[in-house]
């Protein structure tokens, strides 16, 4: 028996049950191995069926040109694609995706451009956009668009989601899958739900994205979002392949946990897999430990390949440099605000505020600056130098109300965010940042703890 091209081999992933990472944990936990699919990850599944659908519906000709942007795992299965049947490929990526998978991409014969990753989604600059805007120039040409493509949530629903039930016969009880694009974690939960309504689906989201808050409140929150890390997992988007309504809970996992866990499932599993499925592994335990019996079986996506992080993760200079693993004693946000005891009551002021009655907070507290909110939402930011300007300008601005004046709002960052890091994010234009911890309470970081971090 043989195959007619490698893109016949995409599927049927197997079972591998975790020994030792689940210690302590009850019911039986299983991982489905993605990297065994022939572009190395769980994309290669969504990628032939968004171009086999592209192709019934006569979106490409022969010839034609495949555009799309991608963490690089969606690229390499549309390259794939794409040598068997003869289109050429442009995938837009941004700049924290690792070198690996851009020469991975380039390999295949890829043309690969690289965007900056801290621009909203819609600046002409992000790599959402440039490949909306590739894709308008070049004639027949294809944007797949993996976010809001529904073949995507399809490719799981028609292979995932049957592969899991019929490997487990029917006795999976948890699904868990980090959610990125979210045709994964959907298209595989709709189908084991349909099967048995019963099953529970967890979504593995990571600080800086979106999606936990979104699920959990209904609130789009832009003070969610901050830069990250991890590769291939959460969004500052919502895509159309994300049905809330299929995702039971949501758990967040920092940069740090998911790196730690990457490299314990290769060690302790020999399971050599990439950043994100130490997000998928991490958080689905967390959530087994207080949810799972012994008779409970959990089936876990193991996304893609280690090889695609051989210079970040699994580069101990690398995890050094940012605090992952313990050489030196490297202080993050969270050890910032561990340090302060519980002392740290984050102050903020309303919009509406007059700017004369903010002047007398800022003194009595004896700080420079504060946040400003609408109700519940961080709207803004006040400086005391800010409003000396204004003042020294214009006296009779201090019966106005702060918004007139307020900056944007200070960058908020995650918990696992070195010294090194945070230094560099507060400048003049920006000088707090704050931090969001487990238990959803916001903290604010100033210079001046900073410095006490850096001198004590």
């Amino acid at each position: 028996m043989y195959y007619n091209s490698i893109i016949e081999t995409i599927g049927n992933t197997p079972l591998v049950k975790l020994n030792k990472v689940t210690k302590g944990i009850k019911g039986t936990i299983l991982a489905k191995v993605e990297y065994f699919n022939p572009g190395n990850s769980v994309k290669d599944r969504m990628a032939i069926k968004m171009i086999e659908d592209a192709e019934k519906e006569g979106k490409i000709k022969p010839g034609g040109t495949i555009i799309e942007g991608t963490s690089g795992n969606t690229g390499m299965g549309l390259a794939l694609a794409a040598i068997s049947k003869g289109y050429k490929c442009i995938f837009t990526m941004s700049d924290k995706q690792s070198q690996e998978k851009i020469n991975i991409l380039r390999a295949v014969g890829a043309e690969v451009i690289v965007c900056p990753t801290n621009v909203a989604p819609e600046d002409p600059r992000s790599y959402y956009s440039v490949a909306k805007r590739l894709s308008q120039e070049i004639p027949n040409s294809i944007y797949p668009n993996q976010y809001d493509n529904l073949s995507n949530t399809a490719a799981h629903y028609e292979t995932t989601g049957p592969e899991i039930w019929e490997q487990t016969e029917g006795k999976v009880t948890y699904y868990a899958c980090g959610v990125g694009t979210g045709g994964t974690m959907c298209g595989a939960a709709k189908y084991l739900k349909e099967q048995n309504p019963a099953v529970k689906t967890v979504g593995i989201d990571t600080y800086g994205s979106v999606f936990k808050k979104y699920k959990e409140t209904g609130i789009f929150d832009d003070n969610e979002i901050f830069p990250y890390m991890t590769e291939g997992i959460g969004e500052d988007i919502l895509p159309k392949n994300v049905d809330f309504s299929l995702i039971d809970t949501f758990i967040k996992v920092t940069d740090k946990d998911a790196a730690v866990m990457t490299r314990r499932l290769a060690r302790e599993e020999g399971l050599f897999v990439g950043w994100s499925c130490g997000s998928a592994v991490f958080g689905a335990l967390e959530y087994a430990r207080e949810h799972m019996t012994e008779e409970d079986v959990m089936v876990i996506i193991l996304p893609d390949h280690g090889t695609r992080y051989l210079n970040k993760i699994y580069n101990d200079t690398w995890m050094k440099d940012h605090g992952f693993l313990e050489s030196r004693d490297f202080a993050t946000a969270k050890d910032i605000i561990q340090s302060k005891n519980g002392s740290d009551r984050l102050l903020t002021i309303e919009k509406k505020l007059k700017i004369s009655e903010a002047v007398r907070i800022l003194n009595k507290e004896g700080i420079s600056q504060i946040p400003v909110t609408d109700g519940e939402q961080i709207v803004g930011s006040l400086t005391d130098s800010k409003v000396l300007n204004h003042l020294i300008d214009n006296p009779e601005i201090k019966d106005h109300p702060v918004s007139e004046i307020m900056d944007p709002p200070f960058k908020f960052v995650g918990m696992d965010n070195t010294l090194d890091v945070l230094s560099s994010l507060i400048d003049r234009e920006n000088k707090a940042l704050l931090v969001r911890d487990e238990k959803n309470k916001v903290h604010i970081i100033t210079q001046a703890d900073l410095l006490l971090a850096m001198t004590s």
